[in-house]
């Protein structure tokens, strides 16, 4: 489809990449990574014509046909958003005009005439391209993308003048894929999405006709949407087969290739400079030492870049609060005749991990803000438990920052027994390198200011974390420090976010906001999803049949049958998977063990010694039973989780 030969691109006097051979496919399903600064979304345009090369060559193939989604900036004005997704189809709509113009034609003229047979034949022309190409579905398209993007019926009809930037670019983002260009061009497509429109996304993609290459810092979309994945590093494009879970791994053995190849060729370089140097004036030597000298001249050296450094911090630890952090009784929210919630009770507690999750619209913000005090209650009471400390992180947080401060020197009047050093480190974690750590905080961008804030909350976090979309504007490194930094929290968060990866690894209980209410669900996102999708119902039916699983001879429960009857549908997130196939042997190792328990308890009772030793053998009896029954269950769970 489309060929870089030996390409090169420079970005003022810095260079971005060189010599890169690169030849996109048709299917491919490409997932474009590398470091922020290293060239993806100038790379992104190049291959859609919006940017040239400084060296080498592009070339296309005939037919070609590439759709470009920038990160944000785009704008649609002066029709409806249904009228503006129509627009699309313009051409076909006016080949629809015109069969209605032929049609009446043919009404007027005599069959039998030249002049009719020349406009039937026209007619059948127009007709089987209007077919071939779907334009009776047309309209249904359009609500099909509307709908997965988390447009309303009612915003259909209504200007898109009217939408915000992000509601702006999803809009965008429907024109683009109704188009269906051979090569769809993603520069962070999810950036605007709520956890819905992306799942949706995910498996549009997933069945998508053609191929595409996309920017993303969601992991989780990486690893389901694409199969090959293309690095910029060093100045070097570098090509991976797989997801980005794959190529993490692949990268890794990678380096480890290249840096014993390093090795062996700095130890070849030693032996032959010690021979040189003992037998450079030895007559008798001086062809083997000339040989060894060209075999040195016309060695390609190895080179190992220097890696990235993965950074650690330590984030101070919070005074610890009570059991319970908060509570909700009765609440009810509303803004003046409209509703946002009724009747809400639930409770958190001390270390807590929640993740809101819900449509746009639906009250998380609204959460939040009630847990933080900073929306009063319409009915009901939010109580705050003992020696909590709240804390809220707001989409706008960066409205509280001093706007005259440099960036470095208000983080380290936060921060005083912190090294510079360590300073710099961490703000280069949250894409604030070289000179940028000396600007002033009033002329950072909005998405620059929220990301200084997150980091400002996170050197001196209370004990009780609110936080509304932190994971907004930042890279999967800066995603990772984050991460890596509430998992040694003590302290309780509760916390919005569109990343599936971020929720799936920090959330242990989610709270689903909508029509009113607040239904709490066990574990992460995941969990979450297999539950919704009715999975548990189908355990507790499987169960209800057949409470014992049945064993075969090994003595290990049988696994569920694939696409049974009591198997749930369900897409596991590769990271889920692995820990799950993790606890499939530690369950087995605990099977086994109890078992064995059971057995010697058994034993033991055949021999009477005394009462209370028959009544404390019995009593262990039954609690190994018990813990017997109870890993079977979660066996049985699991690898119907697996086997879907």
């Amino acid at each position: 489809m489309i060929q870089l030969s030996s390409a090169g691109k420079r970005y003022g006097h810095k260079l971005l990449f060189e010599e890169a051979d690169w030849l996109v496919t048709p299917k491919d399903r490409i997932g474009l990574v590398g470091a922020n600064g290293t060239g993806k979304s100038t790379l992104l345009k190049i291959l859609g014509g919006l940017e040239t090369l400084d060296y080498g060559s592009i070339s296309t193939a005939k037919g070609i046909s590439a759709g470009y989604l920038p990160q944000d900036g785009l704008s649609l004005s002066g029709r409806s958003v249904f009228a503006e997704c129509m627009s699309v189809f313009d051409d076909l709509r006016a080949m629809e005009q015109e069969m209605e113009d032929l049609t009446a034609r043919m009404s007027e003229v005599d069959h039998a005439s030249a002049e009719y047979a020349q406009i039937a034949d026209r007619y059948h022309l127009i007709q089987h391209e209007f077919q071939t190409r779907d334009g009776y579905a047309i309209e249904a398209q359009v609500g099909t993308i509307l709908a997965g993007l988390g447009f309303v019926k009612d915003d259909w009809h209504r200007q898109t003048e009217e939408f915000s930037g992000g509601w702006q670019m999803r809009l965008a983002l429907a024109k683009l894929l109704l188009q269906k260009p051979n090569l769809l061009l993603l520069d962070e497509p999810t950036n605007h999405l709520d956890l819905e429109a992306r799942n949706w996304l995910e498996d549009y993609l997933t069945h998508y006709p053609y191929a595409f290459v996309l920017i993303s810092h969601d992991r989780y979309f990486l690893d389901v949407t694409v199969n090959k994945t293309v690095e910029i590093w060093n100045k070097r494009i570098h090509f991976y087969s797989g997801n980005y879970d794959k190529y993490l791994a692949q990268k890794t053995q990678r380096r480890e290739q290249l840096e014993a190849a390093y090795r062996n060729q700095r130890e070849r370089i030693e032996q032959l400079e010690v021979f040189i140097n003992r037998f450079r004036y030895q007559a008798t030597k001086a062809k083997q030492v000339q040989s060894r000298i060209k075999e040195l001249e016309k060695m390609e050296r190895v080179e190992v870049p220097e890696e990235e450094k993965t950074i650690h911090f330590a984030f101070p630890q919070p005074k610890p609060s009570g059991r319970i952090v908060a509570e909700f009784l009765n609440v009810a929210k509303s803004y003046g005749e409209k509703p946002v919630f009724r009747d809400v009770n639930f409770v958190i507690e001390r270390g807590d991990r929640v993740a809101l999750v819900g449509v746009n619209g639906a009250g998380k913000s609204t959460l939040i803000k009630l847990l933080a005090n900073r929306e009063p209650l319409t009915r009901g009471e939010c109580r705050l438990g003992h020696n909590v400390q709240a804390d809220y992180f707001a989409q706008d947080q960066y409205k509280e920052l001093n706007p005259d401060a440099r960036i470095l020197d208000d983080l380290s009047d936060l921060s005083p027994r912190s090294t510079q050093t360590e300073l710099r480190s961490l703000l280069g974690c949250f894409l604030f390198s070289a000179d940028d750590v000396f600007k002033r905080i009033g002329i950072l961008s909005g998405g620059e200011r929220n990301r200084y804030a997150l980091l400002r909350m996170l050197l001196h976090p209370a004990n009780f974390l609110l936080l509304d979309e932190p994971t907004n504007h930042l890279d999967i490194r800066a995603k990772d420090i984050l991460l890596e930094a509430l998992a040694g929290y003590s302290g309780t968060v509760v916390f919005v976010s569109h990343d599936r990866y971020f929720i799936d690894k920090l959330a242990a209980r989610i709270f689903e906001v909508g029509e009113g209410r607040v239904e709490v669900y066990p574990g992460n996102y995941e969990d979450y999803r297999w539950r919704k999708q009715g999975g548990a119902e189908a355990l507790q039916q499987a169960i209800a049949v057949s409470p014992v699983p049945p064993r075969p001879s090994n003595g290990r429960p049988a696994a569920p049958l694939p696409g049974s009857a009591e198997t749930p549908s369900k897409r596991l997130n590769p990271i889920k998977r692995k820990q799950l196939e993790e606890r499939v042997q530690e369950i087995e190792a605990e099977i086994s063990d109890l078992e064995t328990a059971i057995a010697g308890h058994e034993a033991a009772l055949q021999s009477f010694v005394s009462a209370e030793e028959t009544a404390r053998l019995t009593k262990q009896l039954a609690d190994r039973r018990a813990e017997l029954q109870s890993r079977l269950a979660e066996w049985e769970e699991i690898t119907h989780a697996l086997q879907s």
